[in-house]
C-alpha cells in the first residue's frame, strides 16, 4: 500500500512536468512543501477537464464515493487494490469514468527488520522510495465528487480521490508486497482520457494492462530516520538517508 509521501515540486513546476494548464493562483497560493503527507491531506491531482485539457487540482486523499451519505471521520479509502477496483462498489464508477494521475516526489514505506536482541524481536524501518532519475512518480489514481445534502443547504462540493496499488516488482518486494501503480509519460494520456470528449475512452482491456508493477530498474530505495513515524514532523530532515 501507500500511506505517506512527499509533495515537494510546486504547482507551477508540476503542471508543466505534465504538460498541464497554468495552475490556478488562487487554489495553490499558500502551496508549501510537505515531507509528510498523510491521509486526508488535500494533495495535487491531474486530470482531464471536460475539453480534454489536463489540469492540475487539489484532491483530498482518501476517496468519498459519490453515494456515501456520511462523510467517514476513519478509515479514509486512501488505496484501491487495482486487481479488484473494477469490481468494489467504493471504486468500479470511478475506474472507467474518473481517472488521474498524482504527482508525488517519492513515497514511504515500512519494511520489518528483524533484531534478535529486542523484544518484541523485529521492528518497522522507513524507507523514501524516488525514481532514480529524479523526476516526478506520476501515480496512478482514482477521484470522485461528493457533497452533503442532509442539511438546509448543500454543502461545497468535496473532491477526493486515492492511490491504485499493484503487486510490488523485485525492488519493493523484499519491503511491502504490495506497490503504488507507477505510469511512464507514453502512458498517461491514455490513463487520462475517459472519454470526456468526442475522442473515445481508453478501453478498460488497455487500462488493465496499464495497472502493472513499474520497472524495478527506475526506482531508488533508501532507509529513513523513524521521525517520520509522527505526521507531526515535517521537514526535509526526514529525507536524509541513516547508515
Amino acid at each position: 500500500m501507500c500511506g505517506r509521501f512527499t509533495s515537494i515540486t510546486s504547482p507551477t513546476e508540476v503542471a508543466s512536468f505534465f504538460s498541464a494548464v497554468e495552475p490556478n493562483p488562487n487554489l495553490f497560493g499558500d502551496f508549501a512543501p510537505n515531507y509528510n503527507v498523510a491521509p486526508t491531506t488535500r494533495i495535487m491531482a491531474i486530470a482531464n477537464d471536460q475539453l480534454g485539457a489536463r489540469r492540475v487540482g487539489l484532491f483530498q486523499w482518501g476517496l468519498v464515493p459519490s453515494w456515501t451519505k456520511v462523510l467517514p471521520t476513519s478509515q479514509p479509502l486512501i488505496n484501491a487494490r487495482s486487481e479488484t477496483a473494477r469490481e468494489k462498489p467504493s471504486f468500479r464508477e470511478s475506474l472507467p469514468h474518473r481517472r488521474c494521475l498524482i504527482a508525488v516526489d517519492g513515497f514511504f514505506e515500512w519494511r520489518t527488520v528483524d533484531i534478535a536482541d529486542t523484544k518484541p524481536p523485529a521492528t518497522k524501518q522507513p524507507v523514501y522510495v524516488t525514481r532514480r532519475d529524479g523526476q516526478l512518480l506520476a501515480l496512478a489514481g482514482l477521484w470522485a465528487t461528493w457533497r452533503d445534502t442532509s442539511g438546509p443547504s448543500p454543502s461545497p462540493w468535496l473532491h477526493s480521490c486515492c492511490i491504485l496499488t499493484t503487486s510490488a516488482n523485485a525492488t519493493m518486494s523484499p519491503i511491502h508486497d504490495r506497490m503504488p501503480v507507477i505510469l511512464e509519460s507514453q502512458d498517461w494520456s491514455a490513463w487520462l482520457n475517459t472519454g470526456r470528449t468526442s475522442q473515445p475512452a481508453t478501453s478498460m482491456a488497455e487500462i488493465v494492462k496499464l495497472m502493472k508493477p513499474a520497472d524495478a530498474s527506475i526506482l531508488s530505495v533508501a532507509a529513513v530516520g523513524t521521525a517520520v513515524n509522527s505526521i507531526r514532523n515535517n521537514s526535509a530532515d526526514l529525507l536524509l538517508p541513516v547508515i
